[in-house]
């Protein structure tokens, strides 16, 4: 595909697809996955993926790519259509939710030789998350006296804790409601 002649829509589907098939598949199995596994799981040919991600360092930095494009979208749409008083609380559980998916690309870019922090997506969300953690302190959700870089930092906490100990869903539930209470005003 060269960037000067658009994709085709059987083609780009195909492409969303094959990154859909992958994330989940990687995220289940790590670096045991297979290229063929992907392509079960998507419905193509192992040529498909190849024709579309030559290596599998193509293919996992796509992912990534489309992840980190999924984490802005998804707070686009909390700062343009989301309640200001708990756009903030989503996102923020959204972030901590998402981070084994991107927890397990991120290692397996690693492997691959590619070093790529967790903390570095979410940092990228700067300024998206302070519109966020404004709106909420407008709005009163959130104590006046907390700080970006404060959420920042425990954000990156937690996503690194949940990613790195393989927190249950009930454990990343509860951490991640005693950190939000701790934003609510007292």
């Amino acid at each position: 595909m060269t960037p000067s002649k658009p994709m085709r829509a059987d083609a780009r589907r195909n492409r969303a697809r094959i990154l859909a098939a992958a994330e989940e598949v990687f995220a289940e199995r790590g670096a045991s996955a297979s290229t063929e596994e992907v392509a079960a799981r998507a419905g193509v040919a192992i040529g498909t993926i190849f024709r579309h991600f030559p290596t599998k360092r193509d293919l996992l930095a796509a992912i990534m790519k489309d992840l980190r494009r999924r984490l802005i979208d998804k707070a686009e749409a909390l700062v343009a259509d989301g309640d200001p008083g708990t756009a903030f609380f989503d996102y923020f559980t959204f972030l901590v939710g998402s981070s084994a998916r991107v927890g397990a690309v991120v290692s397996l870019l690693a492997e691959e030789g590619t070093s790529i922090e967790p903390g570095e997506q979410i940092m990228a969300l700067d300024h998206t998350f302070g519109t966020l953690l404004d709106a909420a302190q407008e709005a009163g959700t959130v104590r006046p006296d907390v700080h970006l870089d404060e959420v920042m930092a425990l954000l990156a906490a937690a996503t690194h804790g949940a990613l790195a100990t393989a927190w249950s869903d009930d454990l990343r539930h509860r951490t991640v409601t005693l950190l939000l209470d701790a934003f609510r005003p007292r």
